[in-house]
């Protein structure tokens, strides 16, 4: 019994010793495994680090009845996060549903995702292992795979691009008042009846009223003279002009006090012999027989001797003419024209001040635009929007200066007020920014897409959204041609360096928040160009402090870290 209890306790021991010397030459030689990590340097993209990693086994190294458990971790200050799967490889001698590696060798191919955090920036990528066999368990060596994080995608701008509903204000108004003379046929004098005719009557009491307001301003006075286009064009010539200079003589009599009607060209008189282009009028508003036939006749012939002949031939319809159309044309027209003066800027803003009840709506939507205190700006369309709280301009604007003051919940209650109004594209174009400077893309995109018509500042907002989902091509053709940094900062993160470069290098402005100038020095960088990385990161910290301790730790001049003047630059 008890050569049976040895025997049985030399078996356990032996086992036991096998089991741990396989374990344990693993350990030994798991600095044999060959790791290959995409990519070499993690990258932080849509918001997420995705890595794979192949590794390789050389032969006589995985012990058959060896279970691995591998778990890539990513390591920082304060803290780790590991990928959220593991990969889990047997020997060939263990009966599970694992990648089996042989004892002559084999390989593994891992992908994984986790979410990226802002501390990550500075971090390490270690492969942590257990090896179990049977009852027995070891740690492998953690080995370090890879650096990161690179975080240049989230260095996407998310400016907003609201618009702004413009007033319509016009300082000066033309005005114009008109009258007609009417003479007989072949008549040039002016019938007394004419003079006392109602139009003749608001003509004169216009140019009495306007001479004394001090707001309105004489222009010029048009005297146009015409002959209907019936008879000889020799006498119409004459009649159109006799008709002139009698209407002339009548007008200038209402102006012989007014000081503007002595400056030179105030009376500007045409006179046209055959009224053709008012005979075509006449007819379309018409009634008359054959009126149709009239107007082709018109159209088909451009000598005015063949329009006479042609219309005369329709001898029941010409006698029409002559009663109801043609008298209408022998007449002088006289158009009195003038400039109304409005507010001037400062009259508007007091009274915005003072009581605005008084303005216009456009000249209410004017008033902000002569202050440069964005709260007074606000004031302003509020009260224009409690005075007209039917204009969508009021509150779309007060949304548009909540945005400029970084409130977008304040602004989106403003334009969702507008969308009551009329739901249009400015108003789905701002709340597409408010939702994007929010962070809620999915709304942001929702609004931008359900636009009647795509507009730059619509395409812009689609090229961050692209950015930030990782989707580059996609952003670079939301952008177009029209430089600008998210499109620069779209070409880099999808590879076209160069094409990044010259899209910088070709803006007139460039953001005095130092980021444009920072994403050369990226450029450069990549390019390993040291000069021109060098200067765009001071001109960047010369803009903004802060890029000092980004660039600091930042992987995109991990070349650079030992480089002296870099050192000095970010110190």
């Amino acid at each position: 019994m008890k050569k049976i209890r040895s025997y049985f306790i030399l078996i356990l021991a032996a086992a036991l010793m096998t089991s741990c010397s396989g374990l344990n030459k693993m350990k030994k030689n798991s600095n044999l495994i060959k790791y290959e990590v995409t990519p070499k340097v993690l990258e932080a993209h849509a918001g997420m680090v995705t890595v794979t990693i192949k590794g390789t086994f050389p032969a006589s190294f995985f012990d058959k009845k060896t279970t691995v458990t591998a778990s890539p971790v990513l390591t920082y200050a304060g803290g780790e996060i590991a990928f959220d799967k593991v990969q889990v490889l047997q020997g060939e001698g263990v009966q599970a549903n694992n990648k089996v590696i042989n004892y002559a060798g084999g390989d593994f191919t891992y992908t994984s995702t986790i979410p990226y955090k802002e501390n990550m920036k500075v971090s390490e990528l270690v492969l942590r292992a257990k090896a179990v066999r049977g009852t027995k368990s070891l740690d492998l060596d953690p080995v370090k795979l890879a650096d990161g994080v690179i975080a240049t995608s989230t260095l996407v701008e998310k400016e907003s691009k609201a618009v702004i509903m413009k007033d319509n204000f016009v300082r000066i108004l033309p005005e114009v008042q008109a009258a007609d003379i009417n003479y007989l046929i072949n008549k040039s004098d002016i019938l007394s009846k004419e003079l006392k005719a109602e139009d003749i009557a608001l003509l004169k009491a216009y140019i009495k009223t306007v001479s004394t307001d001090p707001n309105r301003q004489f222009k010029n006075t048009v005297i146009n003279s015409y002959a209907s286009p019936d008879g000889k064009f020799e006498l119409n010539e004459k009649l159109s002009g006799s008709r002139g200079s009698t209407a002339d003589k009548f007008i200038k009599k209402e102006f012989v006090k007014i000081p503007a009607a002595k400056t030179a060209g105030f009376f500007e008189a045409k006179n046209i012999a055959e009224d053709w282009d008012g005979f075509k009028s006449e007819v379309e508003k018409s009634a008359i027989q054959d009126k149709e036939l009239i107007l082709r006749v018109l159209s088909m012939y451009a000598d005015a001797d063949v329009r006479e002949k042609e219309i005369k031939n329709m001898a029941a319809t010409f006698e029409s003419l002559k009663t109801d159309i043609l008298p209408r044309l022998r007449r002088s027209k006289m158009m009195v024209n003038v400039d109304k003066i409005g507010r001037t800027d400062e009259q508007i803003l007091s009274q915005m001040k003072s009581d605005p009840k008084v303005l216009t709506v456009d000249e209410m939507l004017y008033a902000a635009t002569l202050t440069k205190d964005i709260n007074e700006q606000l004031k302003f369309y509020q009260t224009l929007a409690e005075i007209h709280p039917k204009c969508i301009r009021a509150k779309n604007n007060t949304g548009y200066i909540y945005m400029a003051l970084g409130k977008p919940d304040d602004a989106i209650a403003a334009f969702e007020a507008a969308k009551t109004l009329e739901n249009n594209d400015v108003v789905k174009n701002n709340l597409g920014f408010a939702s994007l400077v929010k962070g809620d893309l999915v709304k942001a995109e929702e609004y931008f897409t359900s636009m009647t018509a795509a507009s730059p500042q619509s395409k812009w907002g689609l090229g961050v959204i692209a950015i930030t989902k990782g989707e580059y091509d996609k952003a670079v053709n939301y952008f177009g041609n029209e430089p600008c940094y998210d499109l620069a900062l779209a070409l880099v993160l999808k590879g076209d360096v160069n094409k990044a470069k010259s899209t910088l290098d070709s803006m007139k402005e460039l953001c005095k928040c130092g980021k444009p100038s920072y994403l050369k020095a990226i450029i450069g960088a990549r390019l390993d160009d040291r000069n021109y990385m060098l200067n765009n990161l001071r001109e960047a910290i010369g803009l903004k402090a802060d890029w000092k301790a980004y660039a600091k730790t930042d992987i995109e001049f991990a070349k650079f870290f030992t480089d002296d003047t870099f050192k000095s630059t970010v110190q």
